[in-house]
Formats: C-alpha cells, sequence, structure tokens
C-alpha cells in the first residue's frame, strides 16, 4: 500500500508521502451551472478553479472557488466526518497529486490526523468511527471531466499535533534526531483551531493539552465585522498578501487573544519544555509574536503549514 499522511485542515487540505507534499485550499462552492460565457468583450476571462463531480454532486475547489459558485462554508467537525465538501476536497487533492508524481499503483493507506477536540471528550469515539467510515473502499469521482477510481484500504487517526511531534523527532529517513523522552510543547495554529499539546515519555500531559476555536478564522471574523466577505474570499487575498492595512488593527488583537489561551493552560510551565514546537498556516503570522515569548526553546520547521501531514506521514511509515 502507499502511505499518505493526511492533514484535515479546515484552511487548506495537506498531503504528505514518500514523493512529496502538497496543500490545497479549503475553498469549496456549488457549481451552479449558469455560467458567463467565455470571451464577453471589455471583461477579462478567468480560469475557473477545480470542478469535482460525482453522486455526490458538483462543485467547485480550491483557490477562487468562492468567486465561481456558491460558497460552502461549513466549520463544524461534523464535516470531517464524510460531508460533501470534505470529499470533493480530498477528490481534488489526490488527483493534483497524481498529476504531480505519477498514478497510484495500489491502495492507499492513511495516517489522518484530527482536531483534537475530536480525539477527546464522550463524542470522540462516534467522531472517528465517521471519519473512518467514509474514507474506507472504492472512491468514484471525476476531476475536470476526468473521471478517477481510487482504493482506501487502511486508515489510522491521530490528533493533529502529534504530526507535528513526530515531523520534530523523525527526519525524513525515519531516523530519531530529538530525544523522544523530552517534555515537549505543541502548538498548532490552524484556519479554525489553536491547539495545545505537551508530552512527556512519550506520552500526552493531559492538563497541558488543549484546544480551541481561536484559529485564523478568529482573526478574518475581526476583519469582517460587517460579513461582506466569506472567509474562503478573505482567507485568499490573506494568502496572496492583502488585508495588510486590514492586518495592522485585527493581528495584534488576535495575537493577544492567542496568547491568553497559551498562558491560561500552560502559565509558566513552559519554562521546563525542552522545545515548543511551533506549526500550521497560522504560525507565520503569529511567528514573532511566539518566537519572542519562547525564545531559543521555539521550533519552527522549514515548511510549517506541511509540518503536520509530514510527521503523519512520517509516523505511519514508522509503524508499518
Amino acid at each position: 500500500m502507499k502511505t499518505i499522511g493526511f492533514d484535515m485542515g479546515m484552511g487548506a487540505l495537506k498531503l504528505w508521502a514518500k514523493d512529496g507534499g502538497l496543500q490545497l485550499v479549503s475553498q469549496v462552492a456549488n457549481n451552479g451551472r449558469a455560467h458567463l460565457a467565455d470571451g464577453i468583450v471589455g471583461l477579462k476571462s478567468r480560469k475557473r478553479p477545480i470542478l469535482v463531480a460525482g453522486d455526490f454532486g458538483s462543485f467547485y475547489v480550491g483557490p477562487a472557488a468562492h468567486e465561481h459558485g456558491r460558497p460552502v462554508e461549513n466549520l463544524d467537525f461534523d464535516r470531517l466526518t464524510g460531508a460533501p465538501e470534505m470529499r470533493v476536497l480530498l477528490y481534488a487533492a489526490l488527483a493534483q497529486y497524481q498529476d504531480e508524481h505519477g498514478p497510484f499503483d495500489e491502495p492507499l493507506s492513511l495516517m489522518v490526523g484530527l482536531p483534537l477536540q475530536m480525539m477527546t471528550g464522550e463524542s470522540a469515539k462516534d467522531y472517528q468511527k465517521g471519519v473512518k467510515g467514509w474514507l474506507m473502499g472504492v472512491h468514484y469521482f471525476d476531476v475536470d471531466g476526468i473521471s478517477h477510481q481510487i482504493e482506501i484500504e487502511n486508515v489510522r487517526q491521530t490528533s493533529q499535533p502529534v504530526g507535528a511531534l513526530f515531523d520534530y523527532v523523525l527526519d525524513e529517513k525515519l531516523k530519531v534526531i530529538a530525544d523522544p523522552r523530552e517534555e515537549v510543547g505543541v502548538i498548532s495554529v490552524g484556519f479554525n483551531t489553536v491547539e495545545l499539546l505537551v508530552v512527556k515519555d512519550g506520552g500526552a500531559v493531559e492538563r497541558f493539552t488543549r484546544g480551541n476555536t481561536l484559529g485564523v478564522r478568529r482573526l478574518l471574523e475581526l476583519i469582517n465585522r460587517d460579513g461582506l466577505y466569506s472567509l474562503g474570499e478573505l482567507d485568499g487575498s490573506l494568502r496572496a498578501g492583502g488585508l495588510r492595512s486590514e492586518l495592522k488593527n485585527a493581528l495584534p488583537i488576535w495575537s493577544r487573544e492567542v496568547n491568553g489561551e497559551i498562558e491560561k493552560v500552560w502559565g509558566v510551565s513552559h519554562k521546563r519544555f525542552a522545545k515548543v514546537l511551533i506549526v500550521g498556516g497560522g504560525a507565520l503570522l503569529l511567528k514573532e509574536m511566539l518566537t519572542l515569548q519562547f525564545g531559543h526553546k521555539a521550533w519552527l520547521p522549514g515548511d510549517p503549514v506541511l509540518s503536520i501531514a509530514r510527521g503523519l506521514w512520517k509516523l505511519s511509515t514508522m509503524k508499518r
């Protein structure tokens, strides 16, 4: 089987396998099928997003999807248990991965990274059963008119911060490069959540482990107080280097909120940690604040966005 690390990000879906990784912006829109004709004089022609279709419906996926169809923005955790928008994101990403690295010639084995909230509490087993239920089996779908058939034969699940931990502990050849017995903190700043995990002697320290919905979406909500844009549209502008004037006011507020949550959960106990791993797309926005707070103990991977997916792949390959 081909092993793939699968980070179910709300802002971008990330995959990592032996050949490398990719991220696909998690924008999904219903395909209304009533499109402007191409070549209208006086208007610039724009390339449409990826179109994914099947018995689940027809959807635009990826960058600018919200400009071509009715936005689908469901940030509830139930989305990850097989909602159509989650399916089409995975299908588009798997098709893109094959375009870049060659077709899959064997079934897939996925190591899936879930938000901490889906791995804890009374609903944890139901969430995990739901995720595994829709992923397992043979999937049929079309991407931009090309038919695909992909079999997922094995699904294992863990929390997203665990992926970051294994990205830190293991190198690309799966050689241990950090002491796994150390007490290490992980801060994962995603689109929907900020997650804190502390690991000591290979196990989680529960009182220092917490997840909340203070991710990048909170920053965009501060900017979008009048609700003039979809979160996907604002996320696209942010990724393109826009929103600079808006960030001047909103970023310090969001930064203080995230810092306050970290202090509430960890207090001064982070001073005893050997390292504090900082990953996720939001880590790029909070890099200055978090590295200042944790000093030489702060560790940011070369690509903090793909770190979780890469670590999930390392974990899965090591355990196979």
